[in-house]
């Protein structure tokens, strides 16, 4: 990914993430998938695994579209979809923080594969959200912008050192406006500048269709990207962050 000038600015953030991730990624679409665990407490099928590549080993997420829960507004088999365009709209982006995701085949069919994040399990966004403001409003704007229907509060991690990651984003790039967060701290207030412009290189990038945008219309439907782009469009143009909507449950539950 190139970076993108914007304002006479550079994302060389977003180009020196995808750069950092690119020996992770191959290694989580081309190394040996073996389950190891599976998670029962997820709300669709999904299990631990290992990857080994060359002389590499992580541990990983796998989510198999066949192991979907059938919803009513999202189409079943796609989730898995969503969840690697989000980790791809993070990369234009240069935030949050989503570990590197992947689409492949692995034991049980295709699905989404996430390199596994060790966590601080006692953290979440409610005993974050006081000392990662910054943070927090980047995820917010994110989640505008890929219209993610369930932030809960669990979906927001530290790992031992601190870092901020999110995670959890198969509800995400409905056409219709979706918002369902627990992340409503900011309501109104100007977006900061650097996370505009931020939102204008992802613009660009859309419309220039790069590589990465390019990936993005494998994983969505033309609708989907018509609707990410005008509420990119709409972000930018308001300059703040948006209000809950009228006719939909804005809050996830259970919020955690």
């Amino acid at each position: 990914m190139d970076a993108k000038i914007v304002k006479g600015r550079t994302t060389t953030d977003a180009a020196k993430r995808a750069e950092s991730d690119a020996p992770i990624l191959r290694a989580l679409r081309d190394g040996e998938l073996e389950l190891q665990e599976h998670l029962l407490n997820s709300s669709n099928n999904a299990f631990l695994a290992r990857v080994r590549w060359a002389r590499a080993e992580y541990f990983v997420t796998y989510k198999p579209a066949r192991g979907e829960r059938p919803l009513w507004d999202f189409e079943t088999g796609t989730l898995v979809n969503r969840e690697v365009a989000a980790y791809i709209v993070s990369q234009m982006l240069g935030f949050p923080n989503i570990p590197p995701t992947v689409l492949r085949e692995g034991p049980f069919g295709i699905g989404a594969v996430q390199l596994f994040i060790e966590f601080r399990a006692a953290e979440n966004y409610f005993t974050l959200r006081a000392a990662q403001r910054a943070e927090m409003k980047r995820i917010a704007v994110f989640d505008a912008i890929v219209n993610n229907t369930d932030r809960k509060g669990g979906h927001v991690l530290s790992d031992p050192a601190g870092k901020i990651w999110a995670i959890d984003h198969g509800l995400t790039f409905h056409e219709e406006f979706k918002l369902r967060t627990v992340i409503w701290d900011f309501v109104g207030q100007a977006i900061p500048r650097e996370i505009l412009d931020r939102a204008r290189a992802l613009r660009a990038c859309l419309d220039q269709a790069d590589a990465s945008a390019r990936e993005l219309e494998q994983l969505l439907t033309r609708r989907e990207l018509r609707a990410l782009r005008a509420r990119t469009d709409d972000l930018i143009a308001r300059g703040v962050y948006p209000d809950p909507p009228l006719d939909w449950p804005h809050i996830p539950w259970p919020p955690v």
